[in-house]
């Protein structure tokens, strides 16, 4: 039995169903949900690490709650759309390159390499991606940093990939479309289409309950339900933070340091004039949950300072994890529904949620709406 083992060939993985056209019109599908997957993902990216030529508006305030939801939603997508196009490439990956000095074999090299990089960086964004939703961080690193620079390799070996596909396409896409059942199979081309594409409809679905409240009946692998304290959901505990009851306690001061330095406790908090605006809660695994928080505007915090000539603020937590600071620009900062909150849902914050006092603000990432507030810098 052993004598008749051999390697697999790509005879092996041949199917009437397999075609140019077939992978073409896949890879198309891919192309574009791999391509709006990115520019969403490159827009919270540029967000959360802003470079100076860059300015994200302070409103709409839903609008990030659906750049980053369409992201997390293409990517989930892309999976039946992955699977399909590897399965209608499958033989390639068999077929044996001719070893010889030519052209001929100088472009199947090029391409069995572009095939590999493209394959390889879709399955780790795809995967990474994937159980980072679901908050199962199975690795040593960093994941925004490397799940970033992966990215850029993807949509570069995408784009070397095209280039070098790029004629066939043309002349499978060319051809008139087969509408007969090939032979040897029970399902068509168009049925394995509307298939993929069916299942990439379910998957969208099946995940959009946290980011659609209508849906989440539906919606049975949505990541957030809703549950939580005070009914919002919560990624990071103060248990995990390392908060502590002295941190939160009854001598807790909040410094606002500008101009002059503020020291406000919580019952100085509660006496300034406080706002109430309605609020999506938009983190970067995807989910949203809009909410109702009460609070102070941030700039009659700046006010206090006598700072009125400042580019930025920057806000500091009792929180040293990569999440206990973040900078808000000066346009934000001086936005009426900019707050330091201190109620949630009619009801004083949940510890979990940054009691005593945490930031929100319209149109931001919920990594960046800090949590457990102890100083507040006026940065000119």
């Amino acid at each position: 039995m052993i004598k008749n083992l051999r390697p697999p060939s790509e005879e092996d993985f041949r199917s009437p169903l397999r075609s140019p056209t077939l992978t073409s019109l896949i890879g198309i599908a891919l192309g574009i949900a791999f391509t709006v997957c990115m520019i969403t993902g490159l827009i919270s990216h540029l967000i959360q690490h802003p470079p100076g030529w860059f300015a994200w508006p302070t409103g709409p305030s839903w609008l990030y709650r659906v750049t980053q939801g369409v992201h997390v939603t293409t990517g989930m997508i892309s999976i039946p759309l992955l699977a399909v196009k590897l399965w209608s490439v499958a033989p390639k990956f068999w077929h044996r390159i001719p070893i010889s000095v030519s052209r001929a074999t100088l472009i199947a090299v090029v391409e069995r390499g572009t095939i590999l990089l493209l394959v390889g960086s879709a399955f780790f964004e795809v995967l990474t991606g994937l159980l980072n939703v679901a908050e199962a961080y199975l690795w040593p690193f960093y994941f925004p940093e490397v799940h970033y620079f992966m990215a850029w390799l993807l949509i570069g070996s995408v784009a070397l990939h095209l280039a070098v596909k790029l004629p066939t396409m043309i002349t499978a896409l060319r051809r008139q479309a087969r509408t007969v059942t090939p032979t040897g199979t029970t399902v068509s081309r168009r049925q394995l289409l509307t298939g993929t594409a069916l299942a990439g409809a379910v998957i969208a679905i099946a995940t959009l309950g946290d980011k659609i409240p209508a849906l989440r009946g539906v919606s049975f692998l949505a990541q957030r339900s809703g549950n939580g304290p005070q009914g919002l959901p919560v990624n990071r505990t103060a248990a995990a933070a390392g908060i502590t009851p002295e941190q939160v306690g009854d001598g807790f001061r909040l410094t606002i340091a500008g101009a002059r330095t503020v020291e406000l406790g919580l019952p100085d908090l509660t006496a300034l004039p406080q706002r109430t605006v309605d609020l999506p809660i938009a983190c970067v695994e995807g989910w949203s949950q809009l909410a109702t928080w009460t609070g102070v505007r941030l700039a009659d915090l700046i006010a206090l300072t006598d700072d009125h000539d400042f580019s930025e603020v920057r806000l500091l937590s009792f929180d040293a994890g990569p999440y206990g600071r973040s900078v808000v620009a000066r346009p934000l900062a001086l936005h009426p529904d900019t707050l330091v909150a201190l109620s949630l849902n009619g009801q004083v914050l949940d510890r979990d949620h940054g009691y005593p006092a945490r930031l929100i603000a319209p149109n931001r990432p919920g990594a960046l709406q800090t949590k457990w507030l102890t100083r507040i810098e006026v940065v000119r």
